[in-house]
């Protein structure tokens, strides 16, 4: 029997896969700190001091410490840590904001009750709500929680009262507390994501920038009830069991893949702006994701500032429209500006570029349907704020006037286009695809420090403008009857398959849409 030949696509996908078994991943650290002079327990008079980097509180049993955590050259946090994780992955901060000096600060608990955080010179930089109380002791509990008790055993204060980023199993969050992402990834400090109980008793993701403030989760195109949640419960009130099980009073539910008891697990608010379960594996102190909020990371508001446009090439990246360049190279919470005078607008002389299957959610300057695109044309013409203006055909016209450009994306599948305003002085050219920046955002940069010399080899390729390292990649049975582009963005995939982080591994969602993206040639509007 004569057997068919494999489809191009496959054999150019064989070496790829060779490669990446070649690949090799780098072991996590395995110090820690010492536990030579730990304590269960903190009681009135004592203290911890950040010069004695092996004097702090641990749980009974051994799952989590407290104690002063390096952020910088010289400046520490008084926070809570995972033990058996490889990072030593922070649950709990105190001074977030505030990191103390690496000499004469400390940590006192205080004869009239108070546990307090000093800085070297003796400010107070933060203290507990337990002075002029009968407190006697302060514990770290086998479930991460810092508590500080009078001598009856009822508590007076604890951590999971004010969480930071994260909240671990029996941690409920409540009408009084909120999740803020850190800054970026492997920093403490707050950034601009909050997870928080909206007035409408709607546990809400919001991005909260420097410009503007947008929720994003559940989808604010749609209702409450499409959306599976209720507002009709006021208690405000949501926590995550032991073994995975999250429920709120909206009616907001869901379970870890690994659902079950025993397992280490913490839900962070993480950097990118995602809200995410993990589950610790302490074999080798890595974290898997076992839940996520959103699989399309370009769903998440603020992440490339304004005007910048999220674009997956194939993982979430950030871009400028035409005409349009970064506000701060290498910080896209600053976005994009425009490369010409707004000022110099004019409704009888500007032109509009088309932008394919793109949008700037929000910031409609009035909504108009059943209108013909020249008449859509024409409201943003005469107005002088509009910078541009979205279109779409569905059934009949829709037009949104644009006044600002925020939480850009491009997405094949999206059905319309985003038509920019551009003064006719500057020169306007046809535009086909966006130019992705080298330098990843905030929000979704790559770290490729666990990947193997040969990993790394290929990987420092991607990206650059010589595309010479695809043909090394690909069959040479094929005889050059590939398109390159196809097979750069093949390429890139299986590279992000392989990544040892799941988190950075792109879901089958994204990888069918820059498949099927790259299938069509783009779609081109002249300049009007």
């Amino acid at each position: 029997m004569r057997h068919s030949s494999p489809p191009p696509s496959l054999l150019f996908l064989y070496p790829l896969f060779i490669i990446s078994i070649s690949i090799s991943l780098s072991s996590f650290p395995t110090a820690s700190p010492s536990s030579t002079h730990s304590k269960t327990s903190l009681n009135r008079g004592s203290s911890l001091s950040v010069e004695d980097e092996d004097n702090f509180l641990t749980s009974l049993d051994g799952s989590f410490s407290c104690g002063f955590y390096q952020v910088g050259s010289n400046a520490f946090s008084f926070s809570i840590w995972f033990n058996n994780s490889a990072d030593k992955t922070v649950a709990w901060t105190a001074n977030r904001d505030h990191p103390v000096n690496g000499l004469g600060s400390k940590i006192t608990f205080r004869g009239d009750g108070s546990m307090v955080l000093t800085d070297v010179d003796g400010t107070v930089v933060w203290a507990t709500n337990t002075s002029s109380t009968d407190a006697s002791k302060a514990q770290l509990l086998n479930n991460g929680n810092l508590i500080i008790t009078n001598s009856s055993g009822s508590v007076l204060w604890q951590s999971f009262d004010s969480p930071t980023d994260t909240i671990l199993p029996s941690q409920p969050i409540t009408k009084q507390s909120k999740l803020v992402s850190s800054i970026a990834n492997g920093a403490l400090s707050s950034g601009y994501y909050n997870l928080y109980f909206d007035s409408d008793n709607v546990l809400k993701l919001l991005y909260d920038g420097p410009e503007i403030s947008s929720l994003y989760w559940p989808d604010p195109n749609s209702q409450v009830f499409q959306n599976g949640r209720t507002d009709y419960n006021s208690s405000r009130h949501a926590v995550l069991d032991n073994t995975g099980r999250f429920l709120s009073s909206d009616r907001l539910q869901f379970n870890a893949s690994d659902t079950g008891p025993v397992i280490k697990r913490r839900l962070t608010v993480d950097y990118d702006g995602n809200l995410r379960l993990y589950s610790l594996n302490e074999s080798d102190g890595s974290w898997n994701i076992t839940w996520e909020a959103l699989a399309q990371l370009c769903n998440v508001h603020g992440a490339c500032g304004r005007n910048g446009v999220c674009v997956y090439d194939p993982v979430p990246r950030c871009s400028c429209p035409p005409h349009y360049g970064m506000s701060d190279e290498g910080n896209w919470n600053r976005g994009c500006k425009p490369l010409f005078n707004l000022s110099s607008y004019s409704p009888t002389k500007d032109r509009f570029i088309e932008l394919p299957h793109t949008d700037f959610y929000g910031f409609d300057d009035g909504y108009t349907k059943n209108v013909s695109f020249e008449s859509c044309k024409k409201i943003c013409l005469n107005d002088s704020s509009c910078q541009g203006f979205g279109y779409r055909l569905l059934g009949a016209g829709q037009c949104y006037p644009k006044g600002a450009f925020f939480n850009g994306y491009s997405s094949p599948n999206f059905p319309g286009s985003l038509y920019l305003r551009i003064p006719r002085s500057v020169e306007a050219s046809k535009f086909s695809s966006f130019e992705v920046s080298k330098l990843t955002c905030n929000a979704f940069e790559a770290d490729n420090s666990t990947a193997g010399s040969s990993g790394m080899l290929v990987k420092d390729k991607i990206g650059n403008e010589d595309e010479s390292w695809v043909e090394d990649l690909v069959d040479m049975r094929l005889k050059g009857d590939l398109n390159m582009k196809h097979a750069e963005t093949m390429a890139v995939i299986a590279f992000l398959c392989v990544e040892e982080d799941s988190s950075k591994r792109p879901t089958m969602d994204t990888v069918m849409e820059n498949l099927v993206a790259h299938d069509e040639e783009p779609h081109l509007h002249p300049a009007m």
